[in-house]
């Protein structure tokens, strides 16, 4: 009986040893995996739940930042509105790989309230004479050769309507030979900005000068940018 609770100890403490890896194994395989790690404090985590970025995106980026980096733009300003046209079809046939945005500047114009040239100084006398009885003070005579010449002049307006009540005004007082004349002062005009590569603007700055040879090609205020 001795002998049986003996072999039963001293097999429960064989097993101890054996569990707690006394006798060279180990219950745990992962206790064996951290003892075998290189340099496991210097890990470092570069991601977390992120999927490491595309290399053909990546590449793709670069070229379309190359090529913005490459264009340029062109500006043609002060360009009456047919040589406008004649550029932008220029660019159709020969230069489409360059985009033109224009911008149109409204002319100005002016309204010339005034008597028509008279025959001679004594006529425009007697004509000044009248109009101060009826109460017109503010005029000017003429006097530069010209169709204009010994006109009187009543006013210059910028609006119509200004001139045509003004006129109604005169008419009222007994003034029937005044009349209004629109008179130009700028036409419209037109600027374009040419956008493309900078490898081509050469060429498209030499085909501009054939086309419109007292043109002027300057690069644009602002930077290249993609066209709208």
């Amino acid at each position: 009986m001795r002998l049986f609770v003996f072999l039963l100890i001293l097999a429960n403490l064989l097993f101890v040893a054996w569990t707690q890896g006394y006798l060279g194994s180990s219950p745990d395989p992962d206790a064996l995996r951290v003892q075998q790690q290189l340099l496991a404090d210097q890990v470092k985590i570069v991601a977390r739940d992120e999927p490491p970025p595309e290399s053909g995106k990546s590449e793709k980026n670069g070229k379309e930042a190359e090529k913005k980096a490459a264009e340029v733009c062109v500006l043609l300003s002060e360009l009456p509105t047919t040589a406008a046209d004649l550029v932008e079809s220029l660019l159709a046939d020969k230069f489409a790989d360059f985009k033109a945005a224009r911008t149109t500047v409204a002319g100005t114009a002016s309204y010339w309230v005034h008597i028509a040239p008279l025959p001679s100084k004594q006529e425009v006398d007697n004509k000044v004479a009248e109009l101060k009885r009826l109460g017109v003070a503010d005029l000017f005579i003429v006097q530069e050769s010209g169709p204009n010449n010994r006109a009187i002049s009543l006013g210059l307006y910028s609006r119509k309507e200004a001139a045509t009540a003004y006129l109604e005004d005169l008419r009222t007082r007994g003034v029937k030979s005044a009349r209004i004349v629109e008179r130009n002062g700028k036409l419209s005009s037109a600027a374009l900005e040419m956008r493309g590569p900078e490898d081509r603007a050469g060429a498209l700055r030499q085909a501009i000068a054939e086309l419109l040879p007292e043109s002027k090609p300057v690069a644009c205020k602002t930077p290249a940018a993609s066209p709208q």
